[in-house]
């Protein structure tokens, strides 16, 4: 999909205002409300916005460990796994992927024990082979969205 100016002047204001109005995002624009509301609708329609939820810290949540899991399954068995994971709170997210192993989890735990117990759980699901732990010691980047968007909307300039 084609992102022109505007909508990277859009995308960042929600990525950097979250909790603005509509009405206010397009007075900082310089746009019609209308107009700033058609773009949102087609960057929510094509796939560019996915959601509104607001982030939130597992930290916070009193869940301090994260972890991510390799996790090898018996061929055949990917969306079973797959479906049972989703089974588990402390996963936050899964992904199907290539190289070491067939899926990768990313587990927030209270602490290593708790960790530990997640993972014997995972262990233990049927069509799971095996496993491989890799504990997160500090985050160096946080998720984020606004450098993409940024080079995205200079690429559209030029």
């Amino acid at each position: 999909m084609a992102v022109d100016e505007l909508d990277t002047r859009i995308l960042r204001l929600l990525l950097e205002q979250p909790r603005t109005s509509v009405r206010e995002y397009a007075r900082i624009l310089g746009v019609a409300r209308g107009t700033l509301q058609a773009r949102l609708d087609r960057l929510e329609r094509v796939g560019v916005i996915t959601g509104t939820a607001p982030a939130l810290s597992p930290a916070a949540l009193g869940h301090p460990v994260l972890a991510f899991v390799h996790i090898e399954v018996t061929q055949g068995h990917l969306d079973e796994v797959g479906d049972a994971l989703a089974a588990v709170p402390e996963i936050v997210e899964a992904f199907s992927i290539t190289g070491g192993g067939d899926l990768l989890a990313r587990v927030v735990a209270r602490d290593n024990a708790h960790l530990e117990d997640i993972v014997q759980k995972l262990i233990s699901m049927p069509g799971v082979v095996r496993t491989r732990t890799e504990v997160a010691l500090r985050e160096r980047v946080s998720h984020r969205m606004l450098p993409l968007v940024e080079s995205i909307g200079r690429s559209a300039r030029g």
